[in-house]
């Protein structure tokens, strides 16, 4: 699905290479060129099916580091 080079790694490896190809910030979400869909959220949809959960940190620990 990428057509960028180098291409992107697969979606299991690093992720923040892969580029945005259609980003939708009024519905809260992204499409990676690996097929990987973002939400604002930090959950992700992958091309694969498989749901990657919310994995931002507790706003009590952003909290914390400020």
């Amino acid at each position: 699905m990428c057509s960028h080079q180098p291409s992107c790694p697969a979606t299991t490896d690093d992720t923040r290479s892969v580029h945005i190809v259609a980003a939708h910030p009024e519905q809260g979400w992204n499409l990676l060129c690996d097929g990987a869909i973002v939400f604002d959220d930090t959950g992700e949809l992958l091309p694969d099916g498989r749901v990657v959960p919310p994995h931002r940190a507790p706003a009590a620990q952003l909290a914390m580091a400020a």
